[in-house]
């Protein structure tokens, strides 16, 4: 039996083989929703199969996109890249996941490689590090999006939180809970000085400010997984330990959860907490933990439907810096002094 072709699929619905076309690339804004379920139905009926390396050939694209997460433990990683990929998928185009597990240098390789793929566009969670290799992209009109980080002297379509936001909020609702002895921990800022650390580390010296707090440097730390339960043990130590302890992100509350669970610390009736970053395990603790979460799935949306536009743009998108607004999901992990 001969194979169906386009023209097979244009004849039996009434319409030209350019509206096909369309269909086949998730064109609808000029058809209307009877000739796209027309041509639904007859492409079903007919078993029609589109010529997927024709269509690259004829469009100069391969309708795959690379996504080089900085670090896929983050829930930030795994949820935006869920919905980048959703997002995608409706437009037909594939996603090639890479993890450069914070290594600049892996991170570069994926690059090489997936323009040897010929991939159509990139979303990078930068390193940070190779800033000539960001601005060679951009030098060769390569669509490109920065998720979560910006990057010194490099200037793309870039998408993240208001982070100094997010802090001010943990900060002002620990406040109005009476709370004057706030302690934050993150993860190291790294040579190439991570943005979201550095704007929450920022963040919370402003805040602390605007509240009329003294800034006290005992209570800020930035530290590897593996001593945040040291550093801890260091902050309870103190002559005036903190009442209320910020977590920089999602890794950093596991490890607090761990610490307190082990000291059999209550909280919050010994320790308030608020987590930076909405953990789903901080919603089922006992008792729930305060967190300041930030929209991923719209963030994760957003991003791939700026590359799209990068891509149809032919990488001649100007520079943008999307702040994406925090908000604050509240627990029962902050106790009123």
């Amino acid at each position: 039996m001969k194979k169906p072709t386009i023209e097979d699929v244009a004849q039996k619905a009434g319409v030209s083989k350019s509206t096909v076309s369309q269909f086949l690339n998730k064109r609808y804004k000029y058809m209307s929703d009877q000739t796209r379920d027309r041509i639904a139905e007859v492409i079903q009926e007919l078993n029609y199969q589109p010529n997927g390396l024709a269509r690259s050939l004829k469009q100069n694209r391969t309708f795959m996109v690379g996504v080089i997460v900085a670090n896929i433990d983050y829930t930030l990683s795994i949820q935006s890249i869920r919905a980048m990929e959703e997002e995608l998928q409706r437009f037909g185009i594939q996603v090639i996941i890479c993890n450069a597990d914070e290594n600049p240098d892996k991170e570069s390789q994926y690059i090489e490689m997936l323009k040897a793929r010929q991939v159509d566009g990139l979303i990078i969670f930068p390193t940070g590090k190779h800033a000539d290799i960001y601005n060679q992209l951009i030098r060769e009109k390569y669509p490109l999006v920065f998720l979560d980080r910006l990057v010194d002297g490099v200037n793309t379509r870039s998408l993240l939180l208001d982070n100094e936001m997010a802090i001010k909020l943990a900060i002002q609702e620990l406040v109005s809970h009476k709370h004057e002895r706030i302690a934050l921990i993150t993860l190291p800022l790294g040579v190439n000085r991570i943005t979201p650390r550095v704007e929450r580390l920022s963040g919370y010296k402003k805040a602390l400010e605007e509240a009329g707090l003294p800034f006290r440097e005992e209570y800020m730390h930035s530290v590897p997984r593996e001593r945040i339960q040291q550093t801890l043990e260091e902050l309870f130590q103190l002559p005036e330990p903190p009442t209320a302890l910020l977590a920089g992100n999602d890794i950093v509350l596991a490890e607090a959860l761990k610490y307190v669970n082990a000291r059999r610390i209550r909280i919050p009736a010994e320790l308030s907490i608020i987590g930076i970053d909405d953990a789903e395990f901080a919603h089922i603790y006992n008792p729930p933990i305060t967190t300041i979460t930030q929209p991923i799935a719209d963030m994760g949306k957003q991003a791939a439907k700026t590359l799209l536009s990068s891509i149809e743009e032919g990488g001649e998108s100007v520079p943008i810096i999307y702040r994406f607004v925090p908000d604050i999901n509240r627990g029962e992990s902050v106790k009123t002094l």
